[in-house]
């Protein structure tokens, strides 16, 4: 098997003791590749060093709407001198997200935009977090048709969808298909043309329902992988060599 987890924050602290077995984990189940999202200007030089360490780990920088207190304008143009020096496979996690208390929606738009001209001028996807947002991060998005992405956790509608990917936009999905309530989000999976799916864990944070509440870890994509394929209709290895296949072509992945 040869995975890729398309959204991980395999730089957070909960993995400073043990990182290196969380990624030996990984890939003994199949799990080649993770891509490591950045949420903040300060965890861009850890994230590099650890891409360094371990190759498997693919880096992308970027400024969270979660973080807004971390953040200021000019980590725009700090962000702009951070990729002219440093290889990365796409922007993000940037976006918006209107469920936090007291967010600020238009310092998060003005964030947002400006991450998407940055991904426009060096032509690279995005990885875009958007909750109770996700016609505003639309909206947006029309205004920069050459720009390509996934909408990672995607909660949406399937009309949503059904827009994004007419877009070029697509969407990435993992332990919240896991959950017997999860009706809408099932029946999305279903619906969903396989050429517009990603696989990720988002790791630390949401777990699939077999390890609720616990540390999430790449390691754990096949629940995942079962639970998709199982609304599908579909084998796994179709679904690896599809998913493989997209985030290759998204994020211009050379083979595996």
């Amino acid at each position: 098997m040869a995975f890729i987890d398309t959204h991980t924050h395999l730089d957070d602290a909960r993995y400073e003791h043990d990182l290196s077995a969380v990624i030996d984990r990984a890939r003994a189940v199949g799990v080649q590749q993770m891509i490591v999202a950045s949420i903040q200007a300060s965890g861009w030089a850890k994230l590099q060093l650890l891409c360094q360490q371990f190759p498997q780990l693919l880096p992308a920088y970027g400024l969270h709407p979660m973080f807004m207190s971390q953040h200021c304008r000019a980590h725009i143009a700090e962000l702009h001198e951070w990729l002219i020096q440093h290889k990365t496979i796409a922007i993000g996690e940037c976006g918006l997200d209107f469920y936090i208390p007291d967010h600020d929606k238009q310092e998060q738009q003005w964030l947002f935009e400006a991450q998407l001209e940055l991904a426009s001028q060096f032509q690279l996807p995005v990885i875009i977090h958007a909750r109770k947002s996700v016609e505003q991060v639309i909206n947006i998005l029309r205004r920069f048709p050459t720009v390509t992405g996934v909408l990672h956790s995607f909660s949406g509608s399937q009309q949503q969808a059904e827009r994004l990917i007419d877009m070029g936009l697509m969407l990435g999905f993992g332990g919240p298909v896991t959950y017997s309530r999860a009706h809408r989000l099932h029946a999305l999976i279903k619906w969903l043309p396989l050429s517009s799916l990603l696989l990720e864990t988002d790791a630390p944070d949401q777990p699939d329902s077999t390890h609720h509440g616990e540390r999430n870890e790449p390691a754990y994509l096949p629940t995942i992988i079962k639970a998709i394929c199982s609304l599908k209709g579909i084998a796994q290895t179709e679904l690896e060599a599809t998913t493989t296949q997209n985030a290759q072509r998204l994020f211009k992945l050379p083979p595996i």
